[in-house]
């Protein structure tokens, strides 16, 4: 098997576990069924994942268990018990500590207090207040994309594959801008429906190949929302947005769909830093 071969197949085995990570969250992990979905040995597989994704298997499954725990608190009414049994956390008690060592709160509180929250206060008068609206201009361009349908809380699978391949194929520069891009609203498609990409705006041109495919965005004038925490209140700043800002704004929203711009890595930021812009696009 020749050398790009060799890579493809290692990545193809990477995707699986990912993969089986995400579809897999609620259950204990684990790292002997990992290597068998990758085809590796139980003894090596470990440092390959690590060596190629920049993180041990550990801090993947903490950071994606947690993403969705806060994705439940944010969103629905469940009890925190069973927002932690539902995140692989059968132990209410280390729930508590691990989710405020990251989120530095613990869940009740979080639920009470996060940074969701402070967008449904804005809704209920206080408009514009503490967050920061723009309006942009910005050229047409093209990105490289992974499609992903389904929960927008999985959408990370879709970055995983795409980030991947750029790795594959020396691609990743310290230019590289990461973009996410959402056609449906969770609140009028379900679940199972719901359409998104993720993206890379790279400043050149590169050939892909399945499953990475060239998006075009369009070019013009778009309003951008600055949001500063967990990606999992974002539907809390998006309510705001369409529903607050954009009724009072004198303005009307054009036929494209939004995306996102990822400012910062969930990787090494902690939730509460993370920065995410939300491009609205405007009509002429």
């Amino acid at each position: 098997m020749g050398r790009d071969n060799t890579r493809i197949d290692y990545r193809e085995r990477m995707d699986r576990v990912r993969d089986y990570i995400y579809d897999h969250l609620n259950d204990e992990i684990d790292l002997n069924k990992l290597a068998e979905v990758a085809c590796l040995s139980p003894y090596h597989w470990h440092r390959v994942y690590r060596a190629m994704n920049g993180e041990t298997i550990a801090t993947t499954v903490k950071r994606l268990r947690l993403h969705r725990a806060a994705g439940y608190l944010a969103h629905t009414t469940l009890p925190i018990a069973e927002v932690a049994g539902k995140s692989g956390y059968p132990n209410l008690q280390s729930f508590n500590r691990i989710f405020k060592s990251v989120y530095g709160m613990p869940p009740a509180q979080y639920r009470k207090d996060g940074s969701h929250r402070k967008f449904q206060t804005l809704s209920q008068g206080k408009v514009g207040e503490m967050y920061d609206v723009t309006i942009k201009e910005i050229p047409k361009s093209e990105a490289v994309t992974v499609c992903h349908q389904g929960s927008y809380m999985q959408v990370g699978k879709a970055f995983d594959r795409l980030f991947g391949w750029l790795a594959e194929h020396e691609l990743i520069a310290p230019d590289i801008r990461t973009i996410g891009i959402y056609y449906d609203d969770p609140s009028a498609v379900p679940e199972a429906d719901l359409r998104a990409r993720a993206g890379a705006l790279l400043g050149k041109t590169c050939k892909v190949e399945a499953p990475v495919e060239k998006t075009v965005i369009s070019g013009g004038r778009y309003a951008v929302l600055t949001h500063k925490g967990p990606y999992a209140d974002m539907q809390a700043a998006y309510d705001w947005f369409f529903g607050e800002w954009l009724p009072q704004s004198g303005k009307e929203a054009a036929n494209a769909p939004v995306f996102e711009e990822y400012l910062n890595n969930p990787r090494d930021t902690a939730p509460a830093d993370l920065v995410t812009e939300i491009y609205m696009p405007l009509a002429s």
